[in-house]
């Protein structure tokens, strides 16, 4: 059954990309080799599909742009090959969002899912401890925030099938890899087994911190509704989400915060 993202935008396959409705807007995407993310790979040296993902910042409903833009507000969306990548699936490198000069403040970000299924990898820094450690299971229609300044990856979670999924963001985003590469990784690697089900197994380069693997949960304190796109629900309310380009409205919300 085919997501109902709000957004008249279509993933393609052969290449990666998207094909956009008469009514939307979007960018020509950007393409991920694996060659960008091998320092971030449990092996750097691994085989792989050449395109790991396509990405498209800035899309949306033409009659929503202004309203978009005026919040200081992104949707993004991106298409993950299926696949693996040595013994890990397909995945994102890592990052934390850098410290946007909109806000002074790293961003959160609200992933949705719009097909297949991922784990979002998050932990709370990337440091030595690296704090509290989250593997979210996300499956379609699923939603998942990840708080300013923590480390983050996206990964495929059945391998068989292509991920796609929508974000909103801060317009003036920017990512920040360094700290992640300095520890060749974040916390924990996936490895796919001879079943294809996935296991997590530590980055010896971090100390230990345990790994909290479970399933989304409902996000009440943000007032985002269970079953309804986030693009939907923006077009509802248009200042739902000023949370995400302005984290300090949410900021007693960020302290032990669970995803």
């Amino acid at each position: 059954m085919r997501f109902d993202s709000g957004l008249n935008i279509k993933p393609l396959f052969a290449p990666l990309g998207f094909s956009y409705g008469k009514d939307c807007f979007g960018p020509e995407v950007e393409n991920r080799t694996l060659d960008a993310i091998r320092k971030s790979l449990q092996d750097p040296d691994c085989e792989g599909p050449e395109i790991v993902y396509s990405i498209a910042m800035d899309v949306g409903n033409i009659k929503d742009k202004e309203k978009i833009v005026d919040r200081n507000l992104l949707y993004g969306v991106v298409t993950y090959e299926k696949g693996k990548l040595g013994n890990e699936p397909v995945r994102s490198q890592g990052h934390i969002h850098a410290v946007s000069s909109s806000c002074n403040s790293s961003t959160c970000e609200v992933y949705e899912i719009w097909s297949g299924s991922a784990y979002i990898l998050m932990q709370e820094k990337a440091a030595v401890n690296p704090g509290r450690c989250f593997a979210v299971l996300a499956n379609v229609g699923d939603v998942v925030i990840v708080p300013p300044y923590w480390a983050h990856a996206t990964i495929v979670a059945n391998i068989e099938k292509r991920l796609t999924f929508g974000a909103w963001c801060v317009r003036d985003y920017g990512f920040d890899y360094e700290d992640v590469r300095a520890y060749k990784g974040l916390a924990y690697f996936p490895i796919v087994n001879e079943d294809s089900s996935i296991t997590f197994i530590k980055n010896e380069n971090y100390g230990f911190s345990e790994l909290i693997v479970k399933s989304p949960r409902e996000y009440k304190e943000f007032n985002i509704e269970k079953g309804k796109s986030i693009y939907r629900q923006f077009e509802e309310n248009p200042d739902r989400f000023l949370f995400v380009s302005n984290p300090e409205l949410a900021e007693d919300k960020w302290i032990n915060f669970i995803p």
